[in-house]
């Protein structure tokens, strides 16, 4: 499968700058696998489309707020610093990307905060863009982090919502399910989840099972090589535990639906399958990149966004459904009117 393949136009104006007002109300649309048929929902609908023993799939990560803007030492040049995951508690080691990367070296110090209150100290180029930086703070750990966390703002993926962060970003850009911190990116497809949408399912009968997936920037990284089989994606944490296992293995078993909510849980679902197609505990890293033609083993429905081209996001989406049968199902949904992108609307492969 090549990278020109996943080419379509996405006018402007269908990419959504905001989620809709109530989080279960984006409309959805529902394709079939089976029938290749196509209906036109709104997300709390969803409930329709699932029976008693049926299982949902969530990933329960929480967004941190990772972009943090701050000041070189002498020059005062303005520097965005985006965190993307701690090294060493002790030391305050992190793993940033800074931005302009060009002007930032090793050994030199960045302010933080209106009267410089917190100071990093560039330790280390990974990458041409990445860095490390270990904050200089001498007081207890957790002072640092709520520090840390009060001069941070809601890493919204500018590269898909281009504009200035809300107070709202803050509660919107995260699931309700969210427990465990460490994602710098929402997963998506969980954002359409109401309480009251929950309690609808689960008085359906729907088992809910929950995954870890810390959700980096891989996702929206550029695919730079034409030949699929090439491009390496950036590893994500990701834990299953046995109670998450026992409820999906249950669900094969009785041959219930088995929806993975997202991508994020797609991609953990099937990083740890034993060799009969069941799943199995885990705690570790995955860098699994899915592109047609795959072959699944654990779910057998999606709830995913409507995503842009070229992205990695689309082309596991392929995989999933089929290949012609998206990418046919994205011009209905360009023609229809569907908004695409991390706040806009969903849809449902079954």
């Amino acid at each position: 499968m090549k990278l020109s393949k996943f080419k379509y136009e996405l006018p402007d104006k269908q990419v959504a700058l905001f989620p809709t007002e109530n989080r279960d109300e984006a409309r959805l649309m529902v394709i079939n696998r089976k029938t290749k048929s196509v209906e036109h929902r709104i997300f709390k609908d969803i409930v329709e489309y699932f029976n008693d023993g049926d299982v949902m799939v969530f990933n329960n990560t929480k967004v941190f707020p990772a972009r943090l803007y701050g000041n070189k030492e002498k020059t005062g040049a303005k520097i965005e610093v985006f965190l993307l995951r701690e090294l060493n508690h002790d030391q305050r080691l992190w793993d940033v990307l800074v931005d302009p990367a060009r002007k930032i070296r090793i050994g030199n110090k960045l302010y933080f905060g209106e009267d410089d209150s917190l100071v990093a100290e560039v330790i280390d180029n990974t990458t041409s863009r990445g860095r490390t930086l270990r904050f200089l703070f001498d007081g207890q750990y957790d002072d640092f982090k709520k520090i840390l966390y009060s001069m941070g703002e809601t890493p919204l993926p500018t590269k898909y919502i281009n504009r200035p962060v809300t107070p709202e970003d803050k509660d919107r850009y995260q699931t309700i399910f969210a427990k465990h911190e460490g994602a710098v990116a929402a997963p998506a497809a969980g954002l359409h989840f109401s309480k009251t949408l929950l309690k609808r399912l689960e008085i359906v009968g729907v088992n809910f099972a929950e995954i870890t997936a810390h959700v980096g920037l891989g996702n929206f990284r550029n695919v730079d090589v034409e030949d699929l089989t090439k491009h390496k994606m950036d590893s994500e944490q990701i834990f299953i535990e046995q109670n998450c296992v026992d409820i999906v293995n249950k669900g094969k078993d009785e041959h219930k639906n088995v929806c993975a909510v997202g991508i994020s849980t797609l991609r953990t679902l099937e990083s740890s399958v034993s060799t009969s197609g069941y799943l199995k505990p885990f705690e570790g890293w995955t860098n699994k990149f899915i592109f047609p033609p795959y072959d699944f083993s654990v779910p057998s429905s999606l709830i995913t966004n409507f995503h842009h081209p070229y992205s990695t996001m689309l082309m596991t989406t392929s995989a999933f459904a089929g290949f012609d049968f998206l990418m046919s199902s994205y011009q209905i949904a360009l023609k229809e009117g569907y908004r695409f992108g991390p706040y806009g609307d969903a849809m449902l492969i079954l």
